[in-house]
């Protein structure tokens, strides 16, 4: 049995891409085969040197030497969020200005946010529609019309309907008649409730 290979670098390995050069030390003629941050405003600028000398540089480093509690605070949470600008669920970026999340870009795998946007449409179109009352919803479904109606024009479809639903335009159909009895039911309750409401007005 072949025995793997392990190609992993060993942790205290020379850097691979180490230049081929001495260690930045003073006085020091070793390969420098390991480089560190020069310093926390340029982590990305680095001096090489060779082990024994990047483990003393790293003993003495501190990235936090000369800030404040406050500053080191503020760093950390910037580095929580990878130095984004945060702020309050609901308040944007002006504080003068309250914004609310777009509910479009909120992921809802439940659409509970969904069901509450329904609910707001159907309270507002409730609020919007003027109530239809309660004894007429029947006679208006049976006559086929919305509230609200004037009496004016209930009177004008009953006439109508009369006419198509009566037993002579329908060479005495029963089932036209019995339509034609609860249309005159339904225009009855319909046409009593708006002369209330007309009298009403008028006193």
């Amino acid at each position: 049995m072949m025995k793997r290979r392990n190609t992993r670098p060993r942790a205290f390995d020379p850097d691979p891409d180490a230049p081929q050069r001495c260690c930045d030390m003073p006085n020091c003629t070793s390969p420098a085969g390991y480089r560190a941050p020069r310093s926390r405003d340029s982590l990305n600028q680095y001096y090489w040197f060779c082990l024994e000398h990047v483990r003393e540089y790293n003993a003495r480093w501190d990235y936090y030497k000369g800030m404040s509690p406050g500053q080191i605070e503020a760093h950390l949470r910037a580095d929580m969020s990878w130095d984004r600008p945060t702020w309050t669920f609901g308040q944007g970026p002006n504080p003068g200005k309250r914004t609310m999340p777009n509910e479009e870009d909120i992921l809802d795998p439940l659409d509970i946010l969904g069901q509450n946007r329904r609910a707001r449409a159907e309270r507002a179109r409730s609020q919007a529609e003027p109530r239809v009352p309660g004894h007429l919803r029947e006679p208006l479904a049976i006559l086929g019309m919305d509230w609200p109606v004037s009496l004016a024009d209930a009177k004008a479809h009953y006439r109508a309907l009369a006419r198509k639903h009566h037993p002579d335009t329908n060479q005495g159909d029963l089932a036209a008649e019995e339509r034609l009895k609860k249309i005159n039911v339904a225009f009855t309750v319909v046409k009593t409730h708006l002369q209330a409401e007309e009298l009403e007005k008028a006193g």
